[in-house]
């Protein structure tokens, strides 16, 4: 039988398991402080006034219903990701994040940073108490990469080997400084940083293919990627499926989970109809992940 899609939440389960997988590995997930997460979805609300179209949260529930979620989803491990605006935030947001992931074990531990004199303070400081994963955001946080005041934090995190995801395309909304120029000349300086490239770098899909090309440890997620809602805004050159199929094993699953416009299975469905063949799902929906945080099947 030919493997179907899943055609909700419900089925998500059946799909993972038809694909012989012990569940999801979704590295771009938020859970945020209460009320940093009420202001994220107050922005959502006003979605149209941003991007020109609305954006309903399909997932803006308490957190234990957020967790019951995930849970009946099959998704086995996912981060926070909080990420800051401004500086005096990061050393909080990172304390914050540790308790959170004390409450459950699904959750890998996150952590983030800013440029400020405190940042490489910070970061050693949230890797001594169990990080696991980084979370950057160039346009929110509207800073160069390659601000000086991060240079030994980039060191800190390519000596670790601790991965960072990083939301450094253009898209939704450019920022002065996302799109692939800084993000090559940061590599240029530390090429054995363990970098995922949100969004898989949309709207600027091939340039950041290139990087994970060159780079051995640069992955990508998939975090709204190939949607009904992406494609409309920004789509994807269907050219460029070779090359991601051929970087199988440098691909994760990301969702954007819980502020996301549509079902969750729909951004498995829409993995699925790349057509990048069953091995390829397998690699991005668990190998990959569960290898990048050593998970155990």
């Amino acid at each position: 039988m030919t493997l179907q899609p899943p055609a909700d939440d419900a089925d998500v389960p059946r799909y993972w398991q038809e694909l012989g997988l012990p569940g999801l590995v979704d590295v771009h997930v938020h859970f945020l402080p209460e009320r940093v997460q009420a202001k994220v979805w107050q922005y959502f609300d006003q979605a149209e006034t941003h991007y020109g179209r609305p954006w309903p949260i399909q997932y803006p529930l308490p957190v234990d219903e957020r967790f019951a979620v995930l849970a009946a989803l099959g998704v086995r491990a996912f981060p926070t990701l909080p990420y800051p605006h401004k500086p005096g935030m990061a050393a909080w947001l990172n304390q914050w994040s540790a308790e959170f992931a004390a409450r459950d074990p699904r959750v890998l531990q996150s952590a983030t940073f800013y440029p400020e004199a405190s940042a490489a303070d910070d970061v050693a400081a949230a890797l001594d108490a169990g990080a696991r994963v980084f979370k950057v955001h160039v346009q929110v946080g509207r800073f160069d990469p390659r601000d000086q005041l991060l240079e030994p934090v980039w060191a800190l995190l390519e000596q670790a080997g601790t991965p960072v995801v990083i939301h450094c395309g253009s898209g939704p909304l450019r920022g002065e400084h996302t799109g692939p120029a800084p993000m090559t000349g940061l590599l240029e300086r530390f090429p054995a940083l363990q970098l995922v490239i949100a969004h898989l770098g949309m709207p600027e899909y091939g340039a950041f293919l290139d990087l994970a090309e060159r780079y051995e440890r640069v992955h990508l997620d998939t975090t709204m990627f190939a949607t009904d809602f992406t494609e409309q805004l920004m789509p994807f050159d269907r050219a460029l499926l070779p090359r991601l199929g051929a970087l199988r094993d440098k691909v994760l699953l990301g969702t954007d989970f819980p502020a996301i416009p549509y079902p969750y299975s729909h951004q498995l469905a829409a993995l699925h109809r790349l057509q990048l063949g069953e091995d390829w799902l397998r690699a991005v929906l668990w190998g990959n992940g569960a290898r990048l945080f050593g998970l155990s099947g």
